[in-house]
């Protein structure tokens, strides 16, 4: 089993930045691919971005993409996702998860995560 818990959430204005963090606990050994998606009100949850652990490759959303960064500390096992130039848009609640090896990796897809967070809410005014 893994738990993961996110932390880092919180309201910003337009324009700010933000730092969630993703902290796993448990069989993380076993853990390959790492992400993060969000889910507004009314709307499907979506792909913000990956992170692979074998070769270190990154996966970004379209509308996140030169804004937002993903990334992972080993040795904390911590996942991280700077949001920068935040906007209204962006609101969400924000939901870490994590994908046992198994030699592939499609990051988008939400049904490739066997483990997901319980969620932060990142709130961004206009």
């Amino acid at each position: 089993q893994v738990q993961l818990v996110e932390s880092g959430g919180g309201l910003v204005q337009a324009g700010g930045s933000l730092r969630l963090s993703c902290a796993a606990s448990g069989r993380t050994f076993n853990i390959d691919g790492m992400g993060w998606f969000r889910q507004a009100p009314g709307k499907e949850r979506e792909f913000v971005a990956g992170f692979r652990r074998i070769g270190g490759s990154t996966y970004y959303g379209d509308s996140v993409k030169g804004r937002f960064t993903i990334s992972r500390d080993n040795a904390k096992n911590t996942l991280y996702l700077q949001m920068n130039s935040l906007k209204p848009e962006d609101t969400a609640v924000y939901y870490c998860a994590a994908k046992i090896f198994s030699g592939s990796y499609s990051p988008a897809a939400r049904n490739e995560y066997e483990y997901w967070g319980q969620g932060t809410q990142v709130t961004v005014s206009s």
